[in-house]
């Protein structure tokens, strides 16, 4: 799927960018060095909305709030897929980047990464959550394509059908 319903004439002129795909595609950091390339300010689902110190996760009606708010921004670039908030999130968004490299990509991302964060915070995440990595998390990478692809095609899908003037571009790169 790649649509295409008033998109900007460059990247550079999108405002709000939202980058999505799975766990250890590289989200977070395309969206950093396109914050600084682009004078966006980096937000990270991750840091910002969904994890407290000590890996507790924030309570759902507080990540909408603080989502909510931040999308009221003229500019900005957020990283996360977060399904679950993308009723807030693409009403916004005027670019939209699918990262969808093969799941083996994205396992090598996120256990390397792992191994390069060991036991230390990476910027994308609070202070006081030191990485880690779980067979969950392996699972559900493993599982993305099978799983969270249809429901984000369908939830791309929807919002254009909703809102046909929206400017809104999705690009996968694999």
């Amino acid at each position: 799927m790649n649509i295409i319903s008033g998109l900007k004439s460059t990247l550079a002129d999108a405002d709000r960018i939202l980058v999505i795909g799975c766990p250890g595609s590289g989200k977070s950091t395309l969206a950093r060095g396109l914050s600084r390339k682009l004078d966006l300010r980096y937000i990270s689902m991750d840091r910002d909305f969904y994890w407290l110190p000590g890996w507790r996760k924030r309570p759902r009606d507080e990540i909408d709030r603080l989502i909510a708010d931040a999308v009221t921004e003229e500019r900005s670039i957020m990283d996360g897929t977060g399904l679950n908030s993308f009723h807030l999130r693409l009403p916004r968004a005027e670019a939209v980047i699918w990262l969808r490299p093969s799941r083996y990509a994205c396992l090598f991302g996120a256990v390397s990464r792992t191994f390069r964060y060991f036991r230390r915070n990476r910027p994308e995440l609070p202070a006081g959550c030191p990485e880690r990595i779980s067979l969950d998390a392996l699972a559900y990478i493993w599982n993305f394509e099978r799983d969270a692809v249809p429901l984000i095609e369908a939830a791309l899908r929807d919002y254009v059908a909703g809102a046909p003037n929206a400017a809104l571009a999705t690009r996968f790169f694999s």
